[in-house]
């Protein structure tokens, strides 16, 4: 469906196609708000901007989810993007599509391709999001996908950076939920964007090999058909070529050329019951030569997102081999919406998929590893290794199934059991035979742990384990045993490391350094920094940020602010003094000028019920001077000398003090507004993050004037 001609009464009528008991009314009302609130913008296209919200609802409408996820769909961009508020959406639809809203508004401003330490960071937020309510992932991956489709219209530099995004996040995560169609859609864009030589070459060779051999894939699925008809089996046979991000990822796994790539061509059989299946892959078999250790049976072991399924490798016409998956409806349900399909409907009611898995229980167990973690890069590994981890299913000695990537070694199978029983491993049987615990596990193999008291795990285990979760235990029980060595040793180096700076290394110093690295305080900081996992450069710039102007020419005060009308001037508002790199709102006064505001400035609840006045403006991006001012509110020691250092430390920031006025005067303390002119707000977060650092710094705070007026008209 063409989204920038999809009315109201088209989306509701997708939505009724499969729940005849939607409310009219909300899909209604959440549309026109939406097209109401976007009003006036555009896409990079050039369409209106609410053509891509109702592009999102109808994603979602293909995997028939609830209405509540269909408003949130149509409304999802304006708490970001118009003035509409939390409490706005919860007064006008309700509190259910309000929080999901918000979460989907939060996991927009994840910044999930920044540094290692800040993409965990984002991802441990991902996960909370998920955690309370799945259904803002499923429209964040329906909202990244609508975007990727329409990606050409974004500078180049901006596709690759969301290409890269999509691949190593989106994609797998959509995967790891089971919903395998979107996983395959999602990378193949991104391939496009990425490598479009290399996937344009996989569509040449696929043109080619279709005018060398015939339509295979009709050929094979009217055999199909064949075999099952003379077996009296009522079934759908379905067959595709594999997308060619599918093809290159098989070539470069392989290291093998497109003419001796076997298995580019997979075929789905839906049947009515279990037992059919099975029969199913009896007809196959006997029809074809099974590949010998490319058979899955994953309707006796499901996966842990709830996928149900029989896989197996034949080699078809021309010794050609194809992947042939076997399931049944329901089955195929749960296969293409994944942990979707909880809030699916189907034949006009909430469905009641018996393989659909309980979201809370999905994310529960996908998250439980990850929230013990520590360290960030270990939790960011732990993420990735889950996301694409590719199964295989082993069996304690008393029967019990452990979940296991590709790959796994006892070490892992160990820990994945417990932590204790992983710390205490010093050997392995496999089905009886004991075995290196380097050794990979495989599909179906029993495995017991030998253990002794007092063992502790090696420095050479890092290299044998696979699993996030164990590799983050190994290193955990390491650190743990030489902590106090590490520990006396980075008090001396931080001493070090400070002084070289004139400064001192005292316990707030640390404390503020430990926060402001996202560590767990000042033993864990200089446990890492004694083990060399920091260095003291790097403890001491998080306290004292090298914050000198940046390089390159410096905007001029005319062009700070983007989205003015030709000619028109703009004053910051006093009443917020917003800085650049934060979102900002004009409000037009009765001349030509724009007063600029910050996007939670409390000023502009008096403006609500003006829109006309508003006008959507971001700051140039660059290096801006240091002339935009802004004010500290400082609680500091009544001490000899303690303002004149408060000033120095100012200066040694490249920040300029405008004005000092004393709002208080005691015994023990000074509480001070400092005026000051800075270049932008990671300016001003850095210059608090060094005063708060200072002994004699009781509280800093940033200071606004709610009390200032708005412009006139």
């Amino acid at each position: 469906m063409d989204s920038a001609n999809t009315t109201a009464d088209d989306l509701i009528a997708l939505v009724r196609a499969y729940n005849p008991k939607t409310s009219t009314r909300a899909l209604r009302a959440a549309y026109d708000y939406g097209r109401k609130m976007h009003e006036g913008q555009k896409r990079h296209s050039g369409e209106p901007y609410f053509t891509h919200p109702v592009a999102v609802a109808a994603i979602l409408t293909e995997q028939q989810l609830d209405d509540a996820t269909i408003i949130t769909a149509l409304l999802h961009d304006t708490v970001e993007d118009t003035r509409a508020s939390y409490a706005d959406i919860e007064r006008l639809f309700s509190k259910e599509v309000a929080e999901l809203v918000d979460g989907v508004t939060k996991l927009t401003n994840l910044q999930l391709n920044s540094t290692e330490t800040k993409q965990a960071e984002n991802f441990r937020k991902l996960f909370m999001a998920m955690s309370k309510d799945l259904r803002v992932i499923l429209v964040k991956l329906a909202d990244r996908l609508h975007n990727m489709r329409t990606i050409k219209a974004m500078r180049v530099e901006k596709q690759a950076k969301k290409a890269r995004e999509t691949m190593d996040i989106y994609a797998p995560l959509a995967g790891r939920m089971g919903m395998q169609w979107m996983r395959e859609e999602l990378e193949d864009l991104s391939f496009r964007v990425l490598n479009p030589e290399g996937r344009a070459s996989i569509i040449r060779r696929f043109i080619t090999l279709q005018r060398e051999t015939g339509d295979v894939i009709q050929r094979i699925t009217g055999d199909m058909r064949l075999e099952l008809d003379k077996a009296g089996i009522q079934a759908e046979v379905f067959g595709r070529a594999k997308k060619p991000y599918s093809i290159w990822r098989k070539m470069q796994e392989k290291e093998q050329s497109f003419s001796r790539l076997s298995d580019i061509y997979g075929f789905r059989i839906i049947t009515g019951s279990d037992e059919d299946c099975y029969r199913i892959l009896g007809v196959i078999h006997g029809r074809w030569r099974a590949v010998p250790g490319r058979f899955k049976d994953y309707i006796s072991q499901p996966k842990s997102n709830g996928y149900r399924s029989i896989h197996t490798t034949v080699s078809g016409r021309d010794g050609k081999r194809v992947e042939v998956q076997i399931r049944t409806r329901q089955m195929h349900d749960v296969a293409e919406t994944g942990v979707a399909a909880h809030w699916s409907y189907r034949d006009g009611k909430r469905s009641q998929n018996p393989f659909a898995v309980d979201p809370a229980k999905w994310i529960s167990q996908l998250s439980e590893q990850f929230n013990a973690e520590e360290d960030h890069e270990d939790f960011l590994e732990a993420v990735k290794l889950e996301m694409y981890a590719d199964q295989v299913f082993c069996f304690t000695p008393k029967g019990e199934v452990v979940k296991l990537p590709r790959g796994a070694t006892p070490i892992d199978f160990a820990y994945a059991i417990h932590t204790r029983i992983g710390n205490d491993c010093v050997g392995a049987k496999i089905d009886g035979m004991r075995v290196p615990l380097w050794t990979r596990v495989k599909n179906g193999q029993s495995i017991e742990i030998i253990r002794a008291q007092g063992q502790m795990p090696q420095t050479t285990w890092l290299d044998i384990a696979t699993t996030g979760k164990a590799k983050s235990a190994i290193r955990r029980s390491l650190r743990e045993a030489d902590k106090q060595r590490f520990v006396k040793l980075g008090q001396e180096l931080a001493r070090s490391a400070f002084a070289q700076v004139g400064k001192k290394a005292t316990d707030k110093v640390l404390r503020t350094a430990a926060k402001n690295m996202r560590l767990d305080g000042p033993q864990d900081l200089l446990a890492r920094l004694g083990s060399s996992e920091l260095l003291g450069r790097e403890v001491v710039q998080s306290v004292y940020p090298d914050i000198a102007p940046k390089s390159g020419e410096q905007i001029a005060g005319d062009r700070a602010v983007v989205g003015l009308e030709p000619g028109q001037s703009f004053t910051r508002a006093a009443c917020c003094t917003p800085l650049p790199g934060e979102r900002i709102v004009g409000i037009s006064s009765r001349g030509k000028g724009m007063s600029v505001h910050a996007i939670d400035c409390e000023k502009l609840s008096e403006y609500e019920d003006q829109p006309d006045r508003w006008t959507d403006l971001r700051w140039q991006e660059g290096n801006h001077p240091a002339v935009n001012g802004t004010v500290l509110d400082l609680t500091i020691g009544n001490g000899a000398g303690v303002l004149g250092r408060i000033c120095t430390l100012i200066g040694e920031a490249s920040a300029n003090i405008s004005d000092l006025e004393f709002l208080e005067r005691k015994p023990d303390f000074y509480r001070i507004l400092i005026y000051l002119d800075l270049r932008d707000v990671a300016h001003l977060h850095s210059l608090m993050s060094t005063l708060e650092a200072e002994g004699d710094v009781a509280a800093v705070s940033r200071y606004r004037k709610i009390d200032v007026h708005m412009p006139p008209r």
